[in-house]
This record gives structure tokens, sequence and C-alpha cells, in this order.
């Protein structure tokens, strides 16, 4: 089993859902975050002054998948998120060890 996360755009958290939905992952955990990579900030005016917010809100995704299915759900979360700026985001992916399902005790594949 795989973890998957993936640190998007806000705006295209909708589009990415619906998708990974539509690909037969319903169990996701999602938190907004706040980040900076590349992109290094935005500049706006406030006031008549110019300010620099460098830790830009952004959506995180967890999921949990079986290693089979890692590849296409990384395609999906590529093809929803991508606009082609600088900003899209990143997505990690790490191993599991292990899954529990508490309500019925069940482990591994059959837990996800």
């Amino acid at each position: 089993m795989k973890r998957i996360i993936a640190v998007i755009r806000e705006e295209k958290f909708e589009e990415v859902k619906t998708a990974l939905i539509e690909a037969g992952c319903d169990g996701m955990n999602v938190s907004t975050v706040k980040g900076r990579g590349r992109q290094l900030g935005m500049k706006e005016s406030y006031r008549g002054s110019s300010i620099c917010i460098d830790l830009i809100p952004k959506t995180r995704i967890e999921l949990i998948v079986n290693e089979e299915d890692l590849e296409d759900i990384i395609q999906v979360i590529q093809e929803n998120a991508r606009t082609g700026e600088v900003g899209d985001g990143k997505i990690f992916v790490s191993d599991v060890l292990e899954v529990i399902r508490i309500r019925t005790g069940e482990r591994g594949s059959d837990a996800v």
C-alpha cells in the first residue's frame, strides 16, 4: 500500500476530488495548508502599500491506495490539478506498512 499526499491549488480541489471519486478513490483526508515552494509568494497592494504574502494557501489531499492503483491515481491528480503555471503543487508518495479498519479489524488491502 502507498500513501499519496498531494498539495494543490485551492481552486483545483473540486476538479481533483470529482476525478478521484470517478476513478474509484472515495476515501481521502483533506486539509487547508499554507506553504511555499518555487512560487515564492504573491505581491499585493493593501491601502497603498505593497506587501508580499510568502505563504500561499493550498489544499492537501491524503490518500491510501493499493500499489496496483498508484500510477492511475497519480495520473488523475496530475491531469486535474495542472494549470501549467508555477505553484501547481507537488505529489509525495510513501510506503504504508499496515492499515487496520477500526470497526471491523480488517487489515491490509481489505481495510483500504
